[in-house]
């Protein structure tokens, strides 16, 4: 294992990590489009034989995006200087691309949702009136947020965390310092997996699993502490050995919460409701599976990943404009699309290549123009130009 990292490198394998999760996201989107669990638009023929591999990627996926989130805001809070820096910069990169995809992005995809609900109307109609509306319009108002609630919780972390860094005596090298505690034997994976547990279990059977910046507690009290332990570890942390030491752990662990995870959702499929004790071992084994592979794929990536490309500066600037683009592109596509009766593969490969098409142009072109930038989620400024391969290589 490597010496702790210095608190201002960047972490290359987080990068790789980051971008990974987020293209991953976009084939887990596809697939629910053909899973036969509900979501916004389904194909006439759903596949139970994708419950089993998208059941061992929902426990850790989200929370793995909030862990590296966190640790990339470590980043951006050391190079503000001061917390009112870094939260200005946080509400103009988060809030003013959530903005305009709330007014250009997210209308088509809810117009499809109404048009599927028997709304009559055109989408200039419904872009210009209904979506609006603060009451259902074939159950649905505004404001309705769909995919962006990431971005809303994000937001919301980091205004949470900024207000603790503002409280006198604390600090984020304090909060590195509180993180540094789970380093000694075993605690760095049973501590986290207990506490977290323990909340989710406190209020499961009292508030219900409903999405909502003011509703979702049961998420909240998972992705809002695995956040700030990314935030922790950004800083001079001596936790990075610890991670590795947690392997020979974690791995079994993840394992055997996989099976358990899986074995609830074919026992329960579809809206079958288990029992109130199985749900409680299913989401303490979705938790420990959430921790344990966080675990796992930060070792991985400090271990192998943690290395420069010719194209990961560019991956890494994209990954923002793709997430936000990417959910109104399959919906629309899926509903243009499955009338057409194509071979569920075609049409798999059909909505995963459309929608990373539309997804690349809206970055490739936004990029490109000075005054989109700040809309699609990119820094400010002058138009970035290509590296020519030569230089990006001695750069690298």
């Amino acid at each position: 294992m490597t010496d702790t990292p210095p608190a201002s490198s960047r972490h290359y394998g987080l990068d790789w990590l980051r971008i990974a999760a987020f293209a991953l996201l976009i084939v887990y989107h596809v697939a629910m489009v053909f899973s036969p669990w509900p979501w916004v638009i389904k194909a006439p023929v759903t596949y139970p034989q994708l419950i089993v591999p998208m059941a061992l990627l929902t426990p850790w996926r989200l929370p793995l995006l909030f862990a590296v989130s966190g640790y990339a805001s470590r980043k951006l809070f050391d190079k503000s200087g001061s917390v009112g820096t870094f939260t200005g910069s946080r509400n103009r990169r988060l809030l003013i691309p959530w903005g305009f995809a709330m007014v250009m992005l997210i209308p088509p995809e809810m117009w499809v949702r109404a048009r599927e609900a028997g709304y009559p109307s055109s989408f200039a109609h419904f872009w210009a009136s209904d979506y609006w509306s603060l009451t259902p319009v074939y159950g649905h108002a505004f404001p309705s947020w769909e995919h962006l609630w990431f971005i809303a919780y994000l937001w919301a972390y980091t205004m949470a965390l900024a207000g603790l860094l503002i409280v006198p005596g604390w600090s984020a090298r304090r909060l590195t310092a509180l993180g540094d505690r789970l380093a000694t034997g075993a605690r760095l994976l049973w501590v986290p997996i207990a506490a977290l547990a323990f909340a989710k279990l406190a209020v499961m059977f009292v508030v219900s699993e409903s999405q909502g910046l003011f509703t979702d507690w049961n998420a909240h009290l998972l992705y809002f502490p695995i956040f700030v332990f990314g935030f922790a570890l950004g800083g001079p942390s001596a936790l990075w050995p610890a991670i590795a030491r947690a392997q020979r752990l974690a791995i079994p662990v993840a394992i055997v919460a996989g099976f358990a995870v899986t074995w609830v959702e074919l026992a329960y499929a579809g809206r079958a409701m288990p029992p109130h004790a199985i749900m409680a071992i299913d989401r303490m084994a979705r938790i420990a599976m959430a921790w344990s592979m966080i675990l796992i794929l930060f070792q991985l990536a400090e271990r192998h990943l943690n290395r420069d490309h010719r194209w990961r500066a560019t991956l890494a600037e994209a990954v923002f404009p793709l997430y936000i683009a990417h959910h109104p592109a399959i919906i629309v596509l899926a509903w243009l699309t499955l009338p057409w009766g194509l071979n569920p593969f075609a049409e798999f490969a059909l909505l995963l290549c459309g929608t990373f098409v539309f997804a690349v142009a809206f970055y490739l072109i936004g990029r490109e123009i000075a005054w989109l930038r700040p809309l699609i989620g990119l820094a400010p400024g002058s138009v970035r130009r290509a590296i020519p391969p030569a230089a990006a290589q001695s750069r690298a």
